[in-house]
């Protein structure tokens, strides 16, 4: 911001989020040039703090950036040996038989895991080899050169009070300029938009589509458990009312990964997508697996859906999208790690190349070249119209015709092409008189729950005086038009209960849970205007926390010994290094 003065420090490429991507970037650039300077900035208060435990990793990823990785003991613990599939109803279900469905659709030689734990190998793999990794640094600014290049970030911006003002414990961070930056926030990623936005990264492109993952891990009756097994589902509870499904894990220590995905271009706005999670744990198939069981652990994030027609340009002048900040994923795989990990080799590669050849921030094209000519294209090509035919045909006939397309896909030719997308989920929310309000049964508190308390399951908190994230561009709309019209489904929509109408006249935004931002500002794209509600990047914390608070002098002291010379500092690094 303008009129602060800030310490700098060059690295070679500053990379912004330590998941799958930011990590995998960070191992490969040491890998070549094990002098290269490297580090990377977290958000969270440790590496695997936001990310969203319980995946299936394909481990094509992981093969290509670290091929011993099973004599390093990555935390990869459970094959998948079973692999379900069904089709519910209110009471039933059909299984539907694997072997007609694409071979790309197989888990076999995939693992359940906790992403959180194999960020965490990832991040000590990384220090191996010498990148700095520092956590509790959210990145609250990009930071350009003269020629309107991205050439840093500004990192560890501390103490604002809630009015935006500088606090008294307030900290105006560092900024960290590189050759290149590269930017694996996740899911629309406050820093990730700025770069679309200024560079016009989506120019031609499909419009992003929406998908709200939430999933809560539960300890199971040890009788129950079959780990390894792979269970996920469609059909009942959302039914022709919403687009999307289930999925249940048995991971390791009798522990179960359940989920829920809605897609978020349903057309009535009074769906309920945290309640019709809850409300499918009383199918049947499912209750009787959760009774008797704990529910231990709660989140959510925001999916992006829209596959090869809606990746944005993956490059401008000194900066590069990683992973789900262009969208990567894989739909109906409910796979992205794969994805991620190959995404920061790729640019690291591509980085590399560039500042051996005495390049600095430029475009990084062999990158984006790579994305979408590589594996990481070929994987998502194959997959590329099943999102677009689901959204216009519905469920049933694009489970056929989606299925079809992948086999034929498989050997390289459509018959459909490349489908549109055409609308953005805005588009596709209706008004409400046009539809009736849902009444979804009172949650029992033994299997399922009540938003706020499970809420308290995520294991966030925040200073209550720290600034608000969430912007609304014209505080009247969501009372003058998002009530009268769509009955404010940000009420609903939103898996933290973030939006709150208190009366008929005035809305309150309520800032609870900051990691789920991506999907506090997501749902915009529903019944609100494009633009109405934007999300700023973290000022954070009115206090530093208690593991940061010398993370200056930390920075100081990793960089060629240098040393701080704040004699009240009381920490090490005020003393010189040999």
């Amino acid at each position: 911001m303008s009129g602060i003065e800030r310490e700098a420090m060059e690295y070679d490429v500053v990379i912004v989020g330590a998941g799958p991507a930011g990590l995998s970037a960070a191992i490969r650039l040491k890998q070549l040039d094990p002098a290269r300077e490297v580090v990377v900035l977290e958000k969270g208060s440790e590496v695997g703090a936001h990310i969203l435990s319980g995946a299936v990793l394909d481990t094509c990823g992981l093969d290509a950036l670290i091929p011993d990785w099973k004599d390093r003991g990555a935390p990869l613990n459970t094959p998948v040996r079973n692999d379900n599939f069904y089709m519910l109803g209110e009471a039933g279900k059909i299984r539907v038989p694997t072997w007609p469905m694409p071979p790309l659709m197989s888990n076999h030689g995939a693992y359940i895991v906790s992403m959180g734990n194999v960020c965490r190998w990832l991040a000590e793999q990384a220090e191996e080899l010498g990148v700095e990794i520092f956590p509790g640094m959210a990145c609250s600014e990009l930071v350009y050169g003269e020629s309107g290049e991205v050439k840093g970030v500004v990192a560890g911006e501390f103490g604002r009070n809630s009015d935006g003002t500088p606090g008294p414990n307030y900290e105006p961070g560092m900024e960290l300029h590189g050759k290149y930056v590269f930017l694996g926030e996740g899911v629309r990623g406050s820093l990730s938009k700025q770069v679309i936005a200024r560079y016009d990264l989506d120019k031609g492109r499909e419009p992003q589509k929406y998908g709200l993952g939430m999933k809560e891990i539960w300890e199971i009756d040890p009788s129950k458990h079959n780990q390894g097994e792979v269970t996920h589902t469609m059909g009942w509870p959302l039914g022709s009312n919403a687009g999307g499904g289930s999925f249940i894990y048995h991971a390791e220590n009798n522990q179960l990964f359940i989920g829920f995905v809605v897609h978020l271009n349903y057309r009535n706005p009074y769906l309920y997508p945290y309640m019709e999670f809850q409300r499918f744990k009383h199918h049947p198939m499912v209750a009787a697996l959760l009774e008797g069981g704990k529910r231990v652990a709660y989140g959510a994030r925001a999916i992006s859906e829209g596959g090869l027609q809606s990746l944005p340009k993956m490059v401008a002048p000194g900066v590069a999208l990683l992973g789900c900040s262009a969208g990567m994923i894989n739909v109906p795989r409910i796979k992205g790690n794969h994805n991620a990990m190959l995404s920061g080799k790729a640019a690291a590669e591509a980085a590399h190349a560039a500042i051996e050849a005495g390049r600095a921030s430029d475009e990084l094209n062999a990158y984006e070249t790579d994305v979408r000519n590589g594996p990481i294209g070929k994987d998502l090509k194959k997959v590329r119209n099943v999102k677009p035919m689901w959204s216009k045909w519905g469920m049933l006939p694009s489970l056929m015709l989606g299925g079809l397309d992948m086999w034929t896909n498989t050997v390289g030719f459509s018959f459909f092409g490349t489908l549109r997308h055409g609308k953005t989920d805005a588009a596709a929310t209706e008004p409400a008189d046009r539809h009736k309000p849902i009444d979804y049964p009172k949650p029992d508190g033994r299997l399922s729950f009540d938003r706020l308390t499970n809420v308290s399951f995520a294991m966030t908190n925040h200073e209550e005086n720290q600034p608000c994230h969430l912007h609304l561009a014209d505080p009247d709309i969501p009372i003058s038009v998002n009530l009268p019209k769509y009955a404010e489904p940000a009420q609903r929509y939103c898996p933290a209960g973030v939006y709150e109408v208190v009366d008929l006249r005035q809305a309150r935004i309520r800032h609870q849970l900051p990691e789920l931002r991506a999907l506090q500002d997501l749902r915009h794209q529903g019944p609100q205007p494009e633009h109405h509600l934007d999300d700023a990047a973290g000022r954070g914390r009115t206090q530093l926390p208690e593991h940061v608070m010398g993370w200056r002098h930390q920075m100081r002291r990793a960089r060629r010994g240098a040393h701080c010379l704040d004699p009240s500092c009381g920490l090490p690094c005020a003393q010189p290094q040999p």
